[in-house]
């Protein structure tokens, strides 16, 4: 016989697939055993057909295509006998899916089986429909799965059960049809067959309101009395594991409970005696007797509880984290986690615990512990728990480092009280781990230092101790550095000595020997060095007499190979040598650093901010008032969707981006003389000749607020285009010379289309040398979130475009569409244009302006041509 022919079994083609040395071998045996069943399937050989089905699953296992054969398991389902039918129904499960069209033809098939008399065969049925159900299937056949839930034999009902839930999460509507039928199956006494409706009524509770309503209502008694049975039932081997009746169903049991009485008060009150037995009961040397315990503890958490019971939860998770298991101590530690916003005060409790696996040998239950125990702090241990982790952070290992370090800087910053305080743990972290130390926590470090006028002394001197034995630690190196720069002077004379610092003598030159040991560690990095030098210049001042030695340290540098190095270098010893007069003051104390604006643009709330006029001034700690401030736009940024919209006080914001004045000057008392137009100043700094006429009461804000003044132009900040318009609207009389384009010359601004007596000014929302593009906007009556735009394209160019294409792209809040253009083929120097209609619709109008991203394509000289441009000055009104 042909070793490869249909006749061959499964057992000979697996062996033979073994045997094969290769992976070319492999793909040769399975090519002719693929090549043989095709010729079966043929060849309609009935006798080899299940033979055949069962070699093209071991084939699909292997991960060759087996499509062929799909119609082979349609067949097989057809036949009458069991074998068969258990080999095609196999096979669909396995090589087909919900997505294959070629499962609608099974659903006949499979609704005279779920009829049929022999209930093995009934079972096949389940067992299929439940793996491979399709919406169109769950509509078809969940009459017939329903019937099925109230069949004689429980192996049936059990897995008609399962096949409940697959319909029911594919066609949720189906859902009410099944509530009665599940409820009947919680009074079952065979355990297969409740688990299965326990599970049912869970997944019917997700999907469906009113059955959550209806089992609330009428089964939280009869559960609760089904657990308490399981709970007090005596040892029945058929059930038991590790000494417990079922635990599966008890974890089951205590799922539904927990879906029904969260929410619900009256529910929860009707299972709290019930959960207090299965908490106390329960044994917790079993794993599962544990994994019991763990899923009572989830549901008291999650149902309305008065507090007792939570507290009972909590104490079984404490517990947990005296286990020996990993497993065990990472679920409880992820559960406290969640506690801690029901009842912290009961995880209070258990903080020396949580704190012993903060020092485990397992990396994931230290960091699981580390963030339980950051959200345990509070005014009240803060202090006791930053000593016992700063004490750990001494002996911990090196990966765990940093994210020790970032708690503990994040908890010191936000619960200090006391400046001394604070800078005292801050120093211990840069001693202990000042090389995992974030660059904006030792700024922080530096601006409160700054503040703390009192403790300069005393910070100046910790520092140089810290350094003195912990020079490795980088930002300990630079925080000391500066420091020593700023402070250098209190440092040798002790200036400002409390009574709990030891006496320290420090001279002069211990001072700069301190420094010039930073700027010549090896390990020094560009930016301690920098901040060495810097030191090292302002030491210039204060010791008068090093002076000499400081400038040639610093003259070392001269010739460093890295430029900033060597630009400093030159910088600094060119103010030592020739510029002593004003040296002085150049390097006397840096201002009080202002700790509230620090704060807020480290936490993202206040970003680059430029002055406004209308903002009240506000007392900032250093006793310096500020004006208010308003965020800037990113003028750069084209990829955010969200455009910045032009500040009413226009005039300011150009004020400040040009650095000149340009509000009105006030007369003088009692002269005739009427106010120079606040804009001239614009236009002389721009070098513009023809003078603007006088208007009385015009400021720059009144010129640049377009979006309420219908005479005033609409004017772009991010790029200040069609300032030109400025000058056309500003002169009264009709036949006024136009004037130029302040950035390109190229004529007078667009002109406006109005529409339901609303104007929009036109675009020039592209042009280069060779092509120009006008937005021209309109609107449609009663639907402002949608606006009409006709581009309008012209070729400045002596060569004819073909195969022209404009295309647009829109963020996701905007919806854009897209009419034919009038042409493809564009004419040269302006001879003719190009018209396209746009519409689009914004749906957040009134919140975010348009933006576009276009992209314009042609060829020209037999040269392909792709030109690209984000388009962000819209007008804000549309």
């Amino acid at each position: 016989m042909n070793p490869f022919s249909s006749g061959t079994c499964l057992r000979d083609m697996i062996r033979a697939i073994r045997a094969c040395k290769t992976a070319a071998e492999e793909r040769a045996v399975v090519r002719k055993e693929c090549a043989a069943i095709r010729s079966s399937i043929n060849e309609d050989d009935q006798d080899y057909r299940h033979r055949n089905l069962a070699k093209l699953m071991f084939i699909q296992m292997l991960g060759y295509p087996t499509h062929f054969g799909q119609m082979e398991c349609l067949k097989l389902i057809a036949s009458a006998g069991f074998p068969e039918k258990r080999i095609g129904y196999l096979g669909l499960m396995l090589l087909l899916d919900e997505r294959q069209e070629v499962l609608m033809l099974v659903t006949n098939s499979l609704k005279q089986d779920l009829n049929y008399s022999n209930q093995y065969i009934v079972g096949l049925a389940l067992c299929a429909l439940g793996n491979i159900c399709s919406a169109e299937m769950a509509r078809d056949l969940a009459p017939e799965v329903e019937r099925l839930l109230q069949f004689r034999d429980p192996n049936i009902r059990k897995k008609a059960a399962l096949c409940s839930i697959r319909i029911i999460k594919k066609v949720p509507d189906l859902a009410e049809n099944f509530i009665n039928c599940a409820a009947s199956l919680l009074k079952e006494k065979h355990h297969g067959v409740l688990i299965t409706g326990v599970q049912l009524c869970a997944d019917l509770c997700k999907v469906s309101s009113e059955a959550l309503e209806y089992f609330r209502k009428k089964c939280t008694e009869g559960l609760v009395r089904t657990l308490r049975d399981i709970v007090n039932s005596p040892y029945s081997p058929e059930y038991d594991i590790s000494g417990i009746t079922d635990p599966y169903l008890h974890i089951r049991l205590l799922k539904l409970l927990r879906i029904l009485g969260q929410g619900d008060a009256d529910a929860s009150d009707r299972m709290t005696d019930i959960l207090a037995q299965v908490a106390t009961k329960t044994e917790s040397n079993k794993n599962a007797g544990n994994a019991i315990l763990y899923e009572c503890v989830e549901t008291i958490m999650s149902i309305e509880d008065d507090g007792g019971l939570r507290v009972l939860a909590i104490n079984i998770l404490g517990k947990f984290l005296s286990n020996r298991d990993n497993n065990i101590r990472y679920v409880a530690l992820n559960m406290l986690m969640r506690a801690t916003t029901l009842d912290a005060q009961a995880v209070q409790r258990h903080r020396a615990t949580i704190l012993d696996c903060v020092k485990d040998s397992d990396a994931s239950i230290r960091k699981r512990a580390l963030d339980l125990l950051y959200l345990l702090v509070n005014d009240n241990n803060v202090k006791p728990l930053i000593k016992e982790l700063i004490e750990y952070l001494e002996v911990s290992d090196q990966e765990f480092k940093g994210d020790l370090t970032a708690k503990i800087c994040s908890l010191v910053e936000k619960f200090s009280s006391e400046k001394i305080w604070y800078i005292d743990q801050m120093l211990k972290v840069l001693s202990e781990a000042g090389n995992f130390v974030k660059d904006e926590v030792w700024h922080a470090l530096i601006v409160v230092i700054s503040n703390a006028s009192d403790l300069h002394g005393y910070t100046v001197r910790a520092l140089y101790r810290a350094f003195l034995t912990s020079t490795e630690q980088e930002t300990l190196v630079r925080v000391a550095v500066w420091c020593i720069g700023e402070y250098g002077d209190m440092l040798v004379n002790n200036v400002g000595m409390l009574d709990i610092e030891d006496p320290i003598t420090v001279t002069e030159c211990d001072a700069v020997d301190a420094v010039e040991v930073a700027i010549k560690r090896h390990t020094s990095d560009l930016t301690t060095k920098a901040m060495a030098l810097i030191a090292l210049l302002k030491l210039s001042s204060r010791f008068p007499s090093y002076s000499e030695r400081i400038k040639g340290i610093i003259v070392q540098n001269k010739g460093n190979v890295v430029l900033e190095l060597q630009q400093r270098s030159i910088e600094f010893n060119r103010i030592l040598q020739k510029h002593q007069k004003f040296r002085s003051a150049l390097v006397e104390r840096m201002p009080v650093l202002d700790e509230a604006t620090f704060s807020g643009r480290r936490a993202g709330s206040l970003p680059t901010a430029i002055s406004t006029s209308s903002g009240a001034p506000s007392n900032l700690p250093n006793g310096i008032a500020k004006p208010a401030t308003a965020p800037i736009p990113d003028l750069l940024d084209l990829s955010s969707d969200d455009v910045p919209a032009p500040s009413s006080s226009g005039g300011d914001f150009l004020q400040d981006l040009l650095g000149v004045d340009l509000s009105p000057t006030p007369a003088p008392s009692g002269a005739d003389m009427p106010p120079k137009a606040s804009t001239d100043v614009l236009l002389d700094l721009l070098s513009i000749g023809m003078p603007l006429p006088v208007q009385t009461g015009l400021s720059a804000s009144d010129i640049l607020s377009s979006s309420q003044d219908d005479k005033a132009p609409f004017v772009n900040f991010n790029g200040l285009a069609s300032l030109s318009s400025l000058s056309a609207n500003a002169t009264s009389p009709a036949n006024a010379a136009p004037m130029m384009d302040l950035l390109d010359g190229r004529g007078p601004g667009p002109q406006k289309s109005e529409e339901n007596g609303q104007a929009y000014p036109s675009l020039v929302a592209y042009e280069s040398s060779s092509l120009r593009v006008m937005f021209n906007f309109s609107k449609q009556r009663g639907s402002p979130q949608t606006t009409l735009i006709q581009a309008t394209f012209t070729n400045l160019s002596s060569n004819v475009y073909n195969d022209f294409l404009f295309q647009a792209a829109v963020p996701k809040f905007l919806q854009l569409h897209l009419d034919p253009a009038s042409s493809n083929t564009l004419p040269a120097s302006g001879d003719g244009s190009i018209t396209q209609n746009l519409k689009v619709t914004n749906s957040q109008h009134g919140k975010k302006s348009l933006v576009m991203r276009v992209r314009i394509a042609y060829k020209t000289n037999n040269k392909d041509v792709l030109e690209e441009r984000q388009i962000n000055n819209f007008p804000q009104n549309l």
